[in-house]
């Protein structure tokens, strides 16, 4: 897993947490969240669509075990990763919204560039 962020969870709770919302993001294509969980996303969701972006058997058992819908692992496959088959990197931009209302969390927004 990359980044050392805790994020206040037990290991199997975050992990849970971080497979659902990257599984979000694919399908959606963009998430609202707060900022420290959209850069663990970013990264994990960069690490998904270089995979993608070989289209072999190894690579989508390996996506697959990770997202959780495989209509989103179907579009990262097909939609997405071959639109960033020239890229090397820096498939995502994450932007800050400001504090969140009930709580002063700094918010953001993870959207595929």
């Amino acid at each position: 897993m990359p980044g050392t962020r805790k994020l206040g969870r037990a290991t199997a709770h975050r992990t849970a947490m971080l497979r659902g919302l990257v599984t979000f993001f694919f399908e959606n294509g963009k998430i609202e969240t707060t900022a420290t969980r959209a850069k663990e996303v970013q990264a994990l969701a960069e690490k998904m669509i270089t995979l993608a972006k070989e289209d072999s058997l190894h690579n989508k058992r390996m996506v697959m075990s990770f997202v959780t819908k495989e209509s989103a692992a179907s579009k990262l496959f097909n939609t997405i990763a071959p639109k960033y088959s020239d890229r090397n990197g820096g498939y995502t931009r994450v932007t800050k919204l400001g504090p969140r209302r009930g709580d002063a969390a700094e918010m953001a927004v993870l959207e595929l560039v």
